[in-house]
């Protein structure tokens, strides 16, 4: 599990993060939400210990995150970043074996069960084609799947990805988040990802994680649908969160648009 306790987070002379503590179980899928610029990449990336914390502890699997090893971190905590990766004449199964590092000889020589680990995961994925093609003639969707695919050959009992929906379109997105959710639950995973997709935070997690600067809520999804966060942090007057059907409005009147077309204007247009 992940636990945070009294955390402060921040860059220059802001704060982000204020004393928050957090518990985040095994087991479970758990969304990262936030406005833009709050934190939710900063908050990560110190999980993963990538990044400063100006106050507090963070403990993964009961161990606190300063007093761990670089080798066993490895074995504990998998990170995908949001950037585009693009890695020039190496094969989708190497970029994905990379992932098999911690487990691997001094000559990082692979073995049969990491070859199979390799296959797994990028099956996983739905990328099992193109194992042997290079990352640079791929789209950003797929080169997104197989820095995903790493992290899952990595086998850690943790894994964070930074907004891993943001290159793929509507049905892969709630595929992908679909599978890390049969991660979290058949698997025992502790799986935080960052996103803007409300829907599928609310649909697929078993927990919702909202900042609100300097504050972080955490409650399961029912709960954090109904405790008001949500619409108080993501409403305003073009935009409405429905609690009771959890889902978004939009005022027409006020985002300015117009009504549907006229009949006889869509028989002009379909001609």
């Amino acid at each position: 599990m992940i636990r945070i306790e009294h955390l402060t987070l921040g860059y220059g002379g802001r704060n982000l993060l204020e004393n928050v503590s957090a518990a985040i179980p095994a087991g479970s899928l758990t969304a990262l939400l936030g406005r833009n610029g709050t934190g939710k990449s900063t908050l990560l990336r110190a999980l993963a210990g990538l990044g400063e914390r100006r106050d507090g502890r963070v403990r993964l699997d009961g161990t606190e995150l300063d007093g761990i090893a670089p080798q066993r971190l490895a074995e504990t905590v998998a990170f995908v970043a949001t950037e585009r990766v693009r890695i020039a004449n190496l094969r989708c199964r190497d970029v994905v074996a990379l992932g098999r590092a911690p487990y691997t000889n001094w000559i990082g020589r692979m073995q049969p069960d990491d070859t199979a680990v390799v296959t797994r995961a990028l099956a996983s994925v739905g990328m099992s084609d193109y194992a042997d093609r290079t990352m640079e003639r791929m789209s950003d969707g797929e080169c997104q799947r197989v820095m995903i695919a790493r992290a899952l050959a990595q086998e850690t009992p943790i894994i964070l990805l930074d907004e891993p929906t943001s290159f793929l379109d509507l049905p892969n997105r709630y595929e992908l988040c679909s599978l890390l959710a049969h991660l979290a639950h058949d698997e025992g995973k502790c799986i935080l990802f960052s996103t803007h997709e409300l829907d599928i935070a609310l649909t697929l997690c078993d927990s919702v994680a909202l900042i609100d600067p300097p504050q972080l809520h955490h409650l399961p999804t029912a709960e954090m649908i109904r405790s008001g966060h949500i619409e108080r942090l993501f409403s305003n007057d073009t935009v409405r969160f429905d609690a009771a059907t959890g889902t978004i409005s939009i005022s027409r009147e006020q985002s300015g648009l117009h009504e549907l077309p006229s009949k006889k204007w869509k028989k002009e247009i379909q001609r």
